[in-house]
């Protein structure tokens, strides 16, 4: 075995460590020839441990006398400063001489001579956490500390028997394989090492059974020391502490629901993990029948199969998540997404794992079977009957027009027919976006009241505009949104009007009545009202780039120009030719974000900021992102998109209702958990950006 005495000894010009022995010596006037003694040490040291002189001219010394007349001519090192040397094992305590050409330097201090604490050998080589590990070796007596090798300490009263020969000691239930150091205790301790490494038993496997196993039943770990194991380890991450029963060669617990096909580690009290040979491989769902086959959007579906409580998630065609409804092991039931599209469904399973319909899931479509009246003017109603026609979100005519549907029921869609319509069929277009076509075709019939051929599709209050079409003398009163009648007019007749839009119009897309002497009442086709919505809750503002600023972005700031700004205060400019991603402003980390006001009242909210595009753009996206715990929300918004190019010559605000913000398939649920980024950024495409964007801000419908 070997000693280690681990007495630090720093050796700097005018300073001596802790443990050397100051010898004084007198000193000539010139000492530049004489051999003087400054300190020795470390004292007290052990036998074939190293012992060291500090002095000057030290080269000429030719041999040094320890104590018992122990002479040392053979050194380690000598230097004129410096001389090292072995301590001889028949040295005992004394005073040393050192023998020099210029007469015998005697020290004034005495060396001592630690007895040689040593491990000669221990038993068992092996031994499990808990057990008895036996040292035996010289002075155990003098122990005070055994340290295993991961600093797991074992004090003197904690043992369980110690001689000067012998010292027995319990492994502690966290000690690991490696050397044993068995300390004297002292402030500056004499450590021993062990020559070889003391094994401490892991638990072992040998065998899992079942295999596969179905998450949330028993599984069986066979194999040797188990009852070391604190805590069992999952592929995918998944813990188990809390076992059904354990004894050494068996462990019995419960798989979790999200454990995952691979190896599992047993981890012992120490910490050590232990892989199992084999891996674990987790039972898969098996679907025997899915009815009824075609389903119906909206509606429930029936599966059956063996191990289907195991199942999490349903995603249907198009990538859309169904409803688990529950059932059983062998029968669940599951809505159908209203916006599914016909394919395989695809059923997952907290373990990670996935199953598939055999065959593709259909879906049912409506059916018309008849149109009436097929002869009908613009403006007019026309009944659409026929099965499963509540699934209509939309009517497509001729020529490009096209109504939004809601209310529909099953058997009945009424709609007005638009102005633009040509003669020819319809095309009904369900939540899912697939469509029907009628084998019926309208005759648009010539209009024998007002009707609208042309407007414009955007404009701003205090603005001038002209409304083209048929049979307008009749009318009496022209009503903008919401309920603002109009009071100053132009040219009025039987195929224009000029009217200015009352200032007080809401601005956003709307509609304008046209109201005859009859009292018929005229819808025009949408018009965007341009302007800017006054802000109805300053708490839920979250950029005014006043005292809501950004924290970070990769072009344009906040700008106060009297020329651009909406009210006189701060508003963020941005002027830059953009390609791919350019972030705008952003902040993170909920700074000022009320999304817990909202909470889960998603569908009742909407997004507003206020815009002043001063060149067109042509390309890309504004892309507004929500991230959080629930995930990572995003809508683009590009009114370019259709028309190649937007510019509002002039402040409005925007609209966007917070439902249109999605993760992949995943819409927005919980404006609570955006804990993260938050903010928007130009992307998707190349364009030269200029524009001023101001209160960004959420508000109820």
């Amino acid at each position: 075995m070997k000693n280690i005495n681990r007495t630090l000894i720093a050796l700097f010009l005018g300073l001596l460590a802790v443990g050397f022995v100051f010898n004084a010596c007198k000193k000539d006037d010139d000492t530049s020839d004489q051999i003087q003694l400054f300190s020795f040490g470390p004292s007290p040291v052990l036998r074939g441990g190293e012992l060291k002189f500090i002095g000057t001219n030290l080269n000429q010394v030719t041999s040094i006398v320890l104590s018992n007349n122990v002479q040392v001519t053979s050194f380690k090192s000598k230097t004129p400063e410096l001389i090292v040397l072995t301590v001889p094992q028949e040295t005992v305590d004394g005073t040393v001489v050192l023998k020099t050409p210029q007469g015998d330097i005697q020290t004034k201090t005495i060396l001592k001579i630690s007895e040689p604490i040593t491990i000669t050998s221990f038993s068992p080589a092996k031994v499990r956490p808990g057990g008895v590990l036996t040292l035996e070796g010289t002075y155990l007596n003098l122990v005070k500390e055994v340290i295993f090798s991961n600093k797991k300490s074992v004090a003197d009263s904690a043992f369980i028997s110690q001689t000067q020969t012998k010292l027995e000691v319990t492994v502690p239930e966290d000690a690991q394989t490696g050397i044993i150091v068995i300390s004297n205790g002292e402030a500056d301790p004499i450590l021993v090492e062990s020559l070889t490494p003391v094994e401490i038993t892991l638990p072992s496997v040998t065998n899992l059974a079942p295999n596969p196993v179905k998450a949330g039943t028993a599984l069986t770990i066979e194999g040797a020391d188990l009852d070391l194991v604190r805590e069992v380890i999952f592929s995918g991450g998944s813990k188990v502490s809390a076992f059904t029963s354990v004894e050494p060669g068996k462990i019995v617990l419960d798989v979790p629901a999200n454990a995952k096909d691979g190896k599992i580690k047993l981890v012992a009290a120490s910490l050590l993990e232990v892989e199992s040979g084999g891996e674990l491989v987790l039972v898969v769902p098996a679907i025997t029948d899915v009815s009824p086959n075609p389903a119906k959007n909206g509606a429930d579906i029936t599966v059956k199969g063996v191990n289907l409580d195991l199942i999490t998630g349903a995603t249907f065609g198009g990538g859309k998540t169904g409803t688990l409804l529950g059932g059983s092991a062998t029968e669940i039931t599951v809505k159908v997404p209203i916006d599914a599209a016909e394919g395989t469904i695809s059923f997952s399973t907290a373990a990670g794992k996935s199953v598939s319909t055999s065959g593709a899931l259909s879906l049912i479509k409506p059916v018309i079977s008849n149109i009436a009246p097929l002869d009908v003017q613009f403006t007019k109603n026309i009944t659409i009957t026929g099965t499963d026609l509540d699934l209509v979100t939309k009517v497509k005519f001729s020529g490009g027009t096209e109504v939004d549907i809601s209310g529909a029921t099953a058997t009945e869609v009424i709609v007005a027919v638009p102005v633009g319509t040509l003669p020819g069929p319809i095309t009904l277009v369900t939540t899912n976006g697939s469509e029907v076509n009628s084998s019926q075709s309208l005759n648009i019939l010539p209009s024998t009241s007002a009707t609208i051929t042309n407007m414009p599709a955007s404009a701003k209050p205090g603005e001038m505009i002209n409304i083209t079409g048929e049979n307008l003398d009749e009318v009496t009163e022209v009503v903008f949104p919401v309920n603002i009648s109009a009071t100053m007019f132009g040219i009025k007749t039987a195929t224009l009007i000029q009217v200015v839009i009352p200032l007080s119009t809401k601005t956003g897309v709307g509609v304008i009545k046209l109201i005859t002497k009859n009292g018929e009442i005229i819808e025009s086709p949408p018009i965007n009202i341009q302007g800017v919505d006054p802000v109805k809750d300053p708490s839920l503002v979250f950029f005014n780039f006043d005292n809501l600023g950004l924290w970070w972005g990769d072009t344009g700031g906040p700008e106060n120009d009297p020329a651009l700004t909406l009210d006189g205060s701060n508003y963020f400019r941005v002027n830059k030719s953009c390609n791919g991603w350019t972030g705008l402003f952003w902040r993170n980390g909920q700074n000022n974000f009320p999304g817990a006001t909202i909470g889960t009242n998603v569908a009742n909210y909407v997004l507003k900021f206020d815009i002043n595009v001063l060149e067109p753009i042509t390309g890309g996206e504004l892309a507004w992102r929500f991230k959080g715990s629930s995930g990572d929300f995003w809508h683009g918004w590009k009114p370019w998109a259709t028309s190649g190019s937007y510019k509002t010559d002039g402040w409005v605000t925007i609209t966007i209702p917070l439902t249109e913000f999605y993760d992949g398939a995943k819409q927005i649920a919980d404006m609570s958990t955006i804990t993260e980024d938050f903010g928007v950024a130009f992307n998707a495409g190349a364009s030269q950006v200029n524009a001023t964007i101001d209160n960004v801000r959420f508000e109820l419908k």
